[in-house]
């Protein structure tokens, strides 16, 4: 019995032995069998070279338009008003009739000024006929010194009330004339806010007549602005527009740009002390008077070239916790990473100031593919239009990253 159970236990270390050659066996015959690990294949990025060419940079301010001329139109007399002779936003003449006030009380001074005048040109010939006969009656002294005095003071006292009643004539014939109101432009008469019937002052607004061609566009700049540019406006109100003077591009407020450019015109005499801001005018041509006083005014004007600025797309440029990298393939189409100084934005480019040289190539699609070192195959990205677009604005960096929508800083903005 006991050496059955002898027996048994061999045979079961045995068996166990075996099961475990078995598996040793299999694991050496699958990893003989297994393959090496291939490469990671190289990732496929979209390139293109870094651009070198003069940028134009845009300042930018928001005006307000107004008339070359807006004439405020009041009566000079007072009275009741009987009619009016232009349709409200009709475009009026120079000494157009456009308003008539109750002239019956005027005429009525008149006549009696006129009255005055008459009898006062009675009493001076009275006077006149008294001195005459006086005279040769005093040389002969058949009248006193003293009576022919008087003679002579009343018909200089008679001449001084006819003159006074002339004066009284004209002021009754202007003011008669006053009840009759013309333009005293030619522009757009504006929409009355007085009514047939009211009674009107020499204080009431009948209306605003605006000549609108050309109009003129009021927007503040900064006082650091206006020391920048104080020696071309100088030179522009001494000499006039000089050629190299920049235009002014308008954007109304739909967005669209107006068609005709405008120029400078004339800068404040002060400095606005609540603001820190001039007020600048610049003149636009409007022909066909699609501009109004009042209208929203964006005022864009390339005020300075900054040469041979290096250019690359915005989405070149990475952005993490206020660092700004950008992906280079070098010529073995390896990727370095490099820090950058960017600066304005043009568009859907971005100034870079340090950090790349003219003609590198930099990574503008597959960015998250890659990291420094690694080897890729490198593509020219397809064209994306103009590289300088018509509308570029400038935006600090520092504030936003490179996908945000670029920002005014300062009133400017690169174009």
């Amino acid at each position: 019995m006991l050496v059955r159970k002898q027996q048994n236990k061999t045979k079961s270390r045995s068996c166990l032995f075996g099961t475990v050659a078995v598996a040793i066996s299999l694991a050496t015959l699958g990893i003989a069998c297994k393959k090496p690990p291939t490469a990671a294949p190289k990732p496929t990025v979209l390139v293109t070279e870094v651009v070198q060419k003069d940028v134009p940079i845009y300042s930018e301010w928001v005006g307000t338009t107004v008339g070359f001329v807006d004439a405020k139109i009041r009566p000079r007399v007072q009275g009741y008003l009987l009619k009016q002779t232009y349709e409200d936003g009709q475009t009026v003449k120079k000494g157009q009739l456009l308003f008539k006030i109750d002239d019956r009380d005027y005429k009525a001074a008149l006549d009696q000024a006129l009255g005055v005048l008459a009898r006062q040109q009675a009493n001076l010939q009275k006077n006149k006929l008294d001195l005459a006969r006086y005279k040769p009656l005093a040389a002969e002294g058949a009248v006193s010194r003293q009576e022919l005095d008087d003679a002579e003071q009343a018909t200089r006292a008679s001449q001084a009330e006819v003159e006074s009643a002339q004066a009284a004539v004209e002021t009754a014939k202007l003011n008669l004339g006053w009840t009759r109101i013309f333009s005293p432009i030619d522009g757009i008469a504006g929409i009355a806010p007085v009514q047939i019937g009211d009674l009107v002052t020499p204080s009431t607004l009948l209306t605003t007549v605006s000549q609108v061609d050309p109009i003129k566009v009021n927007f503040p700049i900064s006082e650091q602005e206006y020391l920048r540019y104080a020696g071309r406006i100088k030179e522009h109100q001494q000499t006039g527009r000089a050629k190299d003077e920049p235009d002014l591009e308008l954007v109304l407020g739909d967005g669209k740009p107006y068609k005709y450019p405008g120029h400078f015109y004339r800068v404040n005499r002060q400095v606005d002390i609540r603001t820190g801001t001039i007020e600048v005018q610049g003149l636009f041509p409007n022909p066909e008077a699609i501009l109004r006083p009042g209208q929203y005014a964006k005022i864009r004007s390339a005020t300075e070239t900054l040469r041979k600025a290096l250019l690359v797309p915005q989405r070149a440029v990475q952005e993490t916790q206020g660092q700004y990298q950008v992906a280079v393939v070098g010529s073995a189409n390896t990727v370095t990473l490099k820090n950058v100084k960017p600066g304005d934005r043009v568009g859907n480019l971005w100034i870079i100031t340090d950090g790349l040289s003219a003609g590198e190539r930099v990574i503008t699609d597959g960015l998250q593919n890659v990291k420094d070192g690694i080897e890729v195959i490198p593509q020219a990205a397809p064209p994306s239009g103009s590289s300088l677009p018509s509308s570029p604005v400038s935006a600090n960096p520092s504030r936003q990253s490179s996908s945000a929508a670029p920002q005014p800083r300062n009133g400017r903005h690169d174009v």
